[in-house]
């Protein structure tokens, strides 16, 4: 990414617990940059969707792990999440009294453009989102 300040990135168990414990390691490495704070709320909870996805969703076997990474520029946040299912996520509707499914829908509203890519090993794909910029 042209411009990049900061990048982090991790390996995390697929385990329901890996949502908050990369939530904490965002807010950290949010909270070491002077320009990280106006992009704290929205990349907590599209991290936290994108995470969410991984763990529950991804048809992995037993073992696999997911990869997060954080790159901030200038003027924006981007977020991957890589899982090692290849079936790239779709916008689906939800109705006012489903208790789940709107993840995607949070991620499209609260990013400028979001994605998916196959990664390079050939297993699994990478979901992108970025945040901040113009919408």
């Amino acid at each position: 990414m042209p411009g990049a300040l900061e990048k982090y990135s991790c390996w995390l168990p697929r385990h329901r617990k890996s949502v908050g414990l990369a939530r904490q390691l965002f807010g950290d490495f949010i909270a070491e940059r002077m320009s990280g704070e106006p992009y704290l709320s929205d990349g907590e909870l599209v991290l936290s969707e994108l995470v969410t996805n991984a763990v529950m969703h991804a048809a992995t076997p037993p073992g696999r792990l997911i990869y997060i990474q954080f790159e901030l520029s200038s003027d924006v946040l981007r977020i991957e999440v890589h899982d090692a299912d290849p079936t790239h996520p779709t916008l689906q509707p939800a109705a006012e009294c489903d208790e789940a499914g709107r993840g995607l829908l949070l991620v499209s509203q609260l990013s400028t453009s979001w994605g998916c890519y196959p990664r390079e090993s050939g297993i699994g794909k990478a979901v992108w989102a970025l945040v901040g910029g113009a919408r």
